[in-house]
């Protein structure tokens, strides 16, 4: 198993709280990439956050039933694992041929992850010269625990899955969201149900990986407490008003101030680690997805608040999608980041 490559054909399958993607994809990097199938399922939370035999089964059912929605022939999978349950870093080592390096992190690396090593899948990918200094090597390195990444798997071979790959979701929506060839490096927000991701790309590759407590859930709730309504209500206000404050009198604008203030604080200190670690660079933009891609008026509050540039992003910017296709996808497409990214994971 491969945290960082895979190969063949094979479908994406990215688990939400309360929703599941699954998407494959034709063709590559360098020819640009088609969409061949895809599917979006609402799923209780109830569901996937039961560990039991019973729940597991449950889960199993709505995969099944997603893969066939869509049309999925392969039983190749590439699975997205939560931020929560994986630990991504870029280190630094004394720069190196790569057989080196790999030596080197291979047979190193507890000090590079916050757990044993006999209990960790870890690996790792050479990004090359620190830009930081000449004489360091950059190495990105992702670790999960071992019992989990099996768990994992075995629960997608037991309904006659191939487990390809197991790729850390903060990695996989990078590769979707990042634009390409810029001087300047990019911070990559992905808000989700419960947690945010962040990824900070700079020359072609991640440099700093985080995730954030909170999600669309706890601004509903923090609507829903404000404006005394319920969650699911508050939620759909969120959507479909944002923060324009010309809409029931800014209600929602102001139930949500405080909180977002908080967030793009802790944006704004991820701007200035990234700039401190590396000298000379800027980061020239922030760009959302998510529910962060679709919900009104949050770029510009984010733009303001941090002084960064900021913009709602596209995920299937390098997807080729059919009319009919794009219709369908509308009303969820900026939730796809992840999906997407593990579908466009090279096959060589």
């Amino acid at each position: 198993m491969s945290l960082l490559h895979g190969v063949g054909d094979f479908f994406a399958l990215d688990l939400g709280t309360n929703s599941m993607r699954l998407i494959q994809l034709s063709g590559d990097s360098d020819r640009g990439w088609t969409l061949e199938k895809f599917a979006y399922v609402p799923i209780e939370p109830k569901i996937t956050q039961d560990t039991s035999e019973v729940g597991r089964r449950k889960l199993a059912e709505y995969i099944l039933g997603a893969k066939e929605q869509a049309g999925i022939r392969t039983k190749n999978v590439a699975l997205g694992l939560p931020a929560r349950k994986t630990y991504t870093a870029v280190v630094e080592v004394p720069n190196a041929p790569i057989k080196e390096i790999s030596n080197s992190i291979k047979y190193g690396a507890d000090q590079y992850i916050p757990m044993a090593v006999e209990d960790a899948e870890v690996d790792y990918a050479v990004l090359g010269v620190s830009p930081n200094d000449p004489l360091k090597a950059e190495v990105l390195i992702t670790s999960t625990a071992k019992d989990y990444a099996e768990e994992s798997m075995e629960n997608l071979e037991k309904i006659g899955l191939n487990v390809i790959a197991q790729e850390p979701e903060p990695l996989a929506m990078a590769r979707a969201l990042a634009p390409i060839g810029l001087a300047d490096a990019r911070m990559l927000i992905d808000l989700g149900e419960t947690s945010t991701d962040l990824v900070v790309v700079y020359q072609g590759a991640p440099r700093l990986v985080r995730s954030i407590p909170g999600g669309l859930a706890s601004l509903a709730k923090t609507v829903s407490t404000s404006l005394d309504i319920h969650d699911d209500q508050a939620r759909q206000y969120i959507l479909r008003f944002g923060l324009a404050q010309d809409k029931m009198d800014g209600k929602v604008f102001k139930a949500l101030d405080t909180t977002l203030e908080t967030f793009s604080m802790e944006l704004g200190k991820s701007v200035r680690f990234f700039q401190q670690k590396y000298v000379g660079s800027q980061v020239g933009g922030i760009v959302l997805s998510g529910f962060a891609g679709v919900i009104p008026f949050i770029a510009e509050y984010i733009e303001v608040k941090t002084s960064v540039p900021t913009v709602q992003g596209n995920p299937w910017q390098y997807v080729r999608v059919t009319p009919e296709q794009q219709q369908a996808l509308l009303p969820v497409a900026s939730e796809f980041a992840v999906a997407i990214g593990l579908a466009e994971r090279s096959n060589d």
